[in-house]
């Protein structure tokens, strides 16, 4: 398995740069006579794709996606499923003032030092354009995984946090604002500190919680293989990813084993739910749930200190389109790595 690939029995390998022609991935593993709805598939493209807002990048794409094998009269026909979606909007010359400098915190050093060189257009490999390839992949697989169902949302923007738990929301009214935090109040809140910060060139992170319901109980393994280490690779995968907390996650290190401990019901469930519905890498029935921490874009809209090929610091100001918060977008990401690791463990 190349590093272009996720998974070992439901494999997504995914090829493609930010300002190259196309982007797009073959999906192996995927059992016969499926019956696709490739409408719920290019949805779960809309809701990632740049421009869909005033508070996300304003890079116009429509992100159509085209399927090229593997699926006949509307169902999988078991060979690899391989599709592509067209770079449409480019504006490559924004681009040109990064051909000799380094963004701080930003892959362009490391991918040089690696590889010898780099498309500093977009970022080329290292842009988060390649996640609509994974929206592809996860909006498949959520087909295939029913009845799970698996629910991400904005629950922090800087220091703005929702502090209600899951339980107390109306997970149906993710999408019903531009931030996808599923609390109006809060919601509005975030929204006018994205901004706030957009105007000011500067960008700002966040967190995207995940809950995944329905996931019967068995699936995952113990020691290498467990289902939280496949989840925490997963979301750690995606760009800007910075940290991942299962469960209690770390306010549990602070608890007794005799409050930390979830308790049986006769029928096998448990009266509070710490393990976040894996005990020993193996689901137990109960929701899942996690939290995955993004960092602020590198790329600001305003001078800042650049390091050049030849060794040298100069103040750069950025130009493009950016996302001065990824959070909005990153939930339909997050949605579908969740789906691709439960795929790749129930097949």
């Amino acid at each position: 398995m190349t590093d272009n690939s996720f998974g070992t029995r439901f494999i997504l390998t995914t090829f493609g740069e930010s300002h190259g022609e196309k982007i797009g991935g073959i999906i192996d593993g995927c059992p016969p006579n499926i019956l696709l709805d490739l409408e719920k598939i290019q949805a779960e493209l809309d809701r990632r794709r740049p421009g869909q807002s005033a508070i996300v990048s304003q890079r116009k794409e429509k992100d159509q996606v085209i399927f090229l094998s593997g699926i006949f009269e509307g169902r999988t026909t078991g060979t690899p499923i391989a599709f592509f979606i067209d770079n449409e909007n480019k504006k490559s010359k924004d681009y040109d003032h990064l051909k000799d400098y380094f963004r701080p915190s930003h892959a362009d050093y490391t991918y040089f030092k690696k590889y010898g060189n780099r498309d500093y257009r977009g970022g080329g490999r290292s842009s988060a354009r390649e996640t609509a390839c994974r929206v592809v992949g996860g909006a498949l697989a959520k087909q295939l995984i029913r009845p799970v169902e698996i629910y991400a949302y904005v629950s922090s923007v800087g220091d703005i946090v929702l502090e209600k738990n899951y339980k107390e929301l109306d997970l149906s009214s993710i999408d019903a604002n531009i931030v996808r935090c599923p609390d109006e109040p809060t919601a509005i809140r975030m929204q006018e500190l994205i901004k706030e910060v957009k105007k000011e060139g500067d960008t700002i992170g966040g967190v995207v919680s995940c809950v995944i319901k329905n996931v019967p109980v068995g699936i995952g393994s113990p020691v290498f293989n467990r289902l939280e280490a496949q989840l925490a690779k997963a979301m750690l995968s995606i760009p800007a990813v910075k940290g991942f907390e299962f469960g209690s996650g770390f306010d549990g290190s602070k608890m007794r084993g005799s409050d930390h401990n979830d308790y049986f019901n006769e029928d096998g469930s448990t009266k509070t739910n710490y393990s976040g519905g894996i005990q020993g890498g193996i689901s137990n029935g109960m929701d899942i749930y996690f939290r995955v921490a993004f960092k602020p874009v590198a790329t600001l809209l305003k001078p800042q200190e650049m390091l050049s090929v030849d060794g040298t610091l100069k103040i750069v100001e950025g130009r493009g389109r950016h996302d001065a918060c990824v959070l909005p977008r990153a939930v339909p990401v997050v949605d579908a790595m969740a789906a691709l690791v439960l795929a790749d463990f129930m097949l």
